[in-house]
């Protein structure tokens, strides 16, 4: 396949696909006599495994550890387990964060203010956070 099309596959971009390649996520594909990359089976599936992790909130690391994990089969699953249980833990920090937001953003109510000056939303979204 060459890259538009495992691109289209993955719901990456091109560009996405490249910076994988070049962030050695992926390996080199091989290049046909026009110089095009091709790319194979092995490449659709790791490059699918990325993009659902990255849909996931996996960080780039995780990703990287995850795949290095994933290229040792008979390897513990321990790792794996560490990985996730931190990714659980980022998942419910920002939970807490966006169940206090909806709670914050549903006391302030509609704004009556007329000018952008005496808004509420503007003025909270301005102020740090105690």
């Amino acid at each position: 396949m060459k890259i538009g099309e495992v691109a289209k596959l993955t719901g990456l971009k091109v560009e996405t696909v490249r910076y994988y390649e070049g962030e050695g996520l992926i390996g080199a594909p091989r290049r046909n006599g026009g110089n095009y990359r091709l790319y194979d089976r092995s490449h659709l599936e790791r490059l699918t495994f990325i993009k659902r992790s990255r849909d996931l909130g996996f960080t780039l690391d995780q990703v990287r550890d995850l795949l290095r994990l994933a290229d040792d089969p008979r390897g513990s699953c321990d790792a794996v387990d560490k990985i996730a249980v931190v990714h659980i833990e980022e998942i419910d920090r920002k939970l807490a964060d966006l169940h206090a937001l909806r709670d914050e953003v549903a006391t302030w109510g509609r704004c009556d203010a007329t000018t952008i000056a005496e808004c509420r939303l503007i003025d909270a979204l301005s102020s740090p956070r105690p």
